[in-house]
């Protein structure tokens, strides 16, 4: 099938080379000539594993960019909205870029076409786009689908390739637009069998934010209840291990710590609280997911005081910038937040990051950025750890410590066992789980140490 991507940022071009994978011909388009160009040549504009092999793979034969839109509708099955949706101040969504790009659409298709709506929009969004192709008068000629995206940056082509669930909204079952999604995702079917759920446009699109937001909650749960462990010396990971082993629950998403960031997360929970608000329904517990969440990054300085006593005149390195490993995107970071409050407080930063560095120092003017891990810590007052890159826990902590010049480790991740960490020597702070001063294991409303 022929196939049309608008919009060439994390979605839609993770989208592009997936679809060139599953054997479809796709033309990207995006308003942004200079991606464009680069993108042509081989260069994705963003860090996400495995994108950059995919699109040299796929560029020049099966995936082609293209900046009329004309010219790319001619012969294509289906056209993906896969544009930028900006959270404006109150939590709402800036959806003007998907209404233009149903207008540019409209006007330039000359056959029968499915749109499909793949950005993250409120619920009732492709409503409003049947009422513009209606306006345009090519509603009947196009027809309009939902197919929200589940791509969890960092593991963003793997999971196009391998999807836990494909859910598809059409407004006829069985019509057109149904019949060309089975036919775009029929490899993935047919060979390994990934459910297909069909439903209409408005539970498609609902099902997107319902589970971010679930998920979201899932994290700033047990990061509550982290800090009831913290008060009465409890060990998070065993509590998160037995409610996990509940079938009803699963282990997932129950990692205490630092807690969420990046584009989806934060963004779809201020989006259903406002949408929620809109219909006059009642969504209030997504206001104490995200208070919980916040409170985390200011939790964090709390627990840096306590390692370092005063942080005026202290060097800190900090590992990680990105808000999660493998990608590069500072969106909502924890750093974002953390870095500027120990430095308000009179901290010199020293800061790694393994894809994020060359994109951070805009971000972090005042900062030192390194060239690797070991390089941040030397000579530092403290570590502090605030994304669980792999490349981390490979670093010999020996080595750490003697770079270090006090041995203070304050993780927003939980990397390290803390009986090793007491068994090296540290002085270790993490989340939910005892702390280790030079070296011993201090439990909160314990009795022994």
């Amino acid at each position: 099938m022929k196939i049309v991507i608008i919009g060439c940022g994390h979605v839609g071009l993770v989208t592009a080379v997936g679809f060139a994978e599953f054997g479809h011909e796709v033309v990207g388009m995006d308003s942004d000539a200079q991606r464009i160009e680069d993108l042509r040549h081989g260069k994705p504009w963003f860090f996400e594993p495995d994108v950059g092999e995919l699109l040299v793979k796929h560029n020049g034969g099966l995936v082609s960019f293209e900046t009329d839109l004309r010219r790319a509708l001619d012969g294509a099955d289906a056209a993906f909205i896969c544009v930028a949706t900006p959270a404006r101040p109150d939590g709402r969504l800036n959806l003007v870029y998907v209404e233009q790009a149903t207008h540019a659409i409209a006007e330039a298709a000359s056959g029968p076409l499915v749109v499909v709506e793949k950005s993250t929009v409120p619920v009732q969004t492709a409503r409003r786009i049947v009422e513009v192709l209606e306006i345009d008068g090519k509603l009947g000629a196009i027809e309009v689908a939902s197919n929200p995206e589940f791509l969890t940056e960092g593991s963003a082509v793997r999971d196009t390739l391998d999807p836990d669930r494909i859910v598809v909204g059409v407004r006829t079952p069985g019509g057109l637009a149904e019949e060309v999604l089975r036919a775009i995702y029929a490899p993935l079917v047919d060979r390994l069998q990934t459910p297909l759920l069909v439903t209409d446009l408005e539970t498609a699109e609902l099902i997107k934010h319902a589970s971010n937001s679930f998920l979201a909650m899932k994290i700033s749960f047990i990061n509550a209840v982290a800090r009831v462990c913290e008060k009465t010396g409890a060990d998070i990971e065993e509590v998160a291990r037995g409610m996990g082993l509940d079938p009803r629950i699963g282990p997932h998403f129950l990692s205490a710590g630092i807690g969420y960031g990046g584009s989806c997360f934060p963004k779809d929970v201020a989006a259903f609280l406002a949408q929620a608000s809109d219909v006059g329904a009642d969504l209030s517990i997504l206001e104490e997911v995200r208070r919980i969440n916040a409170d985390q990054r200011s939790h964090i300085i709390e627990k840096v005081k306590r390692a370092l006593w005063n942080i005026d005149g202290k060097t800190i390195a900090v590992w990680g910038l990105s808000f999660k490993p493998g990608t590069d995107d500072l969106r909502e970071a924890p750093s974002l937040d953390v870095i500027p409050a120990l430095e308000a407080e009179g901290a010199t930063i020293r800061a790694f990051d393994p894809a994020a560095g060359p994109v951070a120092k805009a971000e972090f003017p005042n900062a030192e950025i390194c060239a690797d891990a070991l390089e941040a810590v030397d000579g530092a007052d403290a570590l502090v750890v605030l994304t669980e890159w792999r490349e981390f826990g490979a670093v010999e902590l020996l080595q750490v410590k003697e770079a270090l010049r006090r041995p203070v480790v304050v993780d927003g991740r939980n990397l390290w066992p803390v009986a090793l960490m007491a068994e090296l020597g540290f002085t270790y702070l993490s989340f939910g789980r005892p702390d280790v001063i030079g070296g011993q294991v201090k439990r909160s409303g314990a009795h022994t140490a």
